[in-house]
C-alpha cells in the first residue's frame, strides 16, 4: 500500500528537533509522496529547501489568510518566482478564514489576496490549495469567478451540498485530514459519502489534526493511513483501494510523475 499525504507543514517548529528523522522514515511507512504548502514567503522558501533535499517531497507557495499581516499584493511577484521552481506543484495555501479574521477590513483584504492568488494560479496553470474556514459562501463565490482555476478544498469543511457543487459543477477536488476520525466528524463523513472517490485526496495537515487514536499528539504523514481507512469504511472499499485511488488522484491533480514508473525507466 502506498500513500500520498497531499498537505503537511514540515517547516514548522514542531519538527525542529527531529525533522530529518521524521522525513527520512516516511517511505518506510508507505508514504511515497508529500506536498508541503507554505503559508507565507518564508515558509514557502523553507518548503522549497526541504523539497530539494527529499526526492518524495514537493511544495506549494502562497499567502495564507492568517499570514497577511504586513503583506502587500506586490508580494505575489515573489510567490510567482517561487512557483517557477520545478518542484512547486501548486499555489497555496491560500483562501479565506472568517474564524480568525473578524473585522470587515481584514476580511476584505483576505478576499483581495484570495482573488489575486487564484488569478496567479490561472496564469501559471497550477492548481490551488484552498483553506476555507467559516467563509464557505465567499470562498465559493470567488472560486466561481475564476472558471479556469482548478483546486482542492483542503481539510474540507464544506457541507455535502456545497461539496457537490465544488466537485460536480466546478470540477474541484476535496481533501480530508485526521479529523474525519473524530467523534464529531458528521459533516466530513457526509461529504465523503456524497463525493465520488476520483475527486478525493487524503492529507494530515501535519503537525496538526492527528487522527484517533493519536489525537492530541504531534501529527506526521505516517498517520495518513487512518484517513484512508475511514474513507474506505464509508465507501465500502478496502483501505488499499482508497490509498491507491487517492494516490493516483494526487498524481493527476499536482501533475507529479508516478515514482514507480520513474524507477522503471
Amino acid at each position: 500500500m502506498r500513500l500520498f499525504d497531499t498537505h503537511a507543514h514540515y517547516y514548522t517548529e514542531q519538527f525542529d528537533e527531529d525533522r530529518e528523522a521524521v522525513l527520512t522514515g516516511l517511505p518506510g511507512k508507505g508514504v511515497e509522496l508529500v506536498v508541503c504548502p507554505g503559508c507565507d514567503l518564508e515558509s514557502a522558501r523553507q518548503s522549497l529547501v526541504l523539497a530539494e533535499r527529499f526526492p518524495f517531497l514537493y511544495f506549494a507557495a502562497g499567502l495564507h489568510p492568517e499570514n497577511l499581516g504586513g503583506a502587500a499584493l506586490a508580494d505575489l511577484e515573489a510567490v510567482k518566482k517561487l512557483c517557477a521552481h520545478p518542484k512547486c506543484v501548486a499555489v497555496g495555501e491560500i483562501g479565506l478564514d472568517y474564524y480568525w479574521l473578524k473585522t470587515p477590513e481584514e476580511r476584505s483584504n483576505s478576499r483581495d489576496f484570495f482573488d489575486a492568488q487564484l488569478s496567479l494560479a490561472e496564469e501559471l496553470d497550477l492548481p490551488a490549495i484552498v483553506h476555507d474556514r467559516d467563509a464557505h459562501k465567499d470562498t465559493l463565490d470567488i472560486v466561481r469567478a475564476h472558471p479556469k482555476a482548478r483546486g482542492v478544498f483542503h481539510c474540507c469543511a464544506l457541507s455535502a451540498e456545497d461539496a457537490k457543487v465544488a466537485v460536480d459543477k466546478l470540477g474541484w477536488m476535496v481533501s480530508f485530514t485526521g479529523n474525519v476520525t473524530f467523534k464529531n466528524a458528521r459533516r466530513a463523513l457526509e461529504v465523503i459519502a456524497a463525493v465520488p472517490l476520483d475527486h478525493i485526496m487524503i492529507e494530515t495537515d501535519s503537525p496538526y489534526m492527528a487522527p484517533e487514536p493519536f489525537r492530541g499528539k504531534r501529527c506526521d504523514s505516517g498517520y495518513v493511513y487512518r484517513v484512508a481507512e475511514t474513507i474506505a469504511q464509508i465507501k465500502g472499499l478496502s483501505t488499499e483501494e482508497v490509498a491507491e485511488a487517492t494516490f493516483q488522484n494526487g498524481l493527476r491533480f499536482f501533475h507529479i510523475p508516478d515514482p514507480a514508473k520513474e524507477e522503471n525507466k
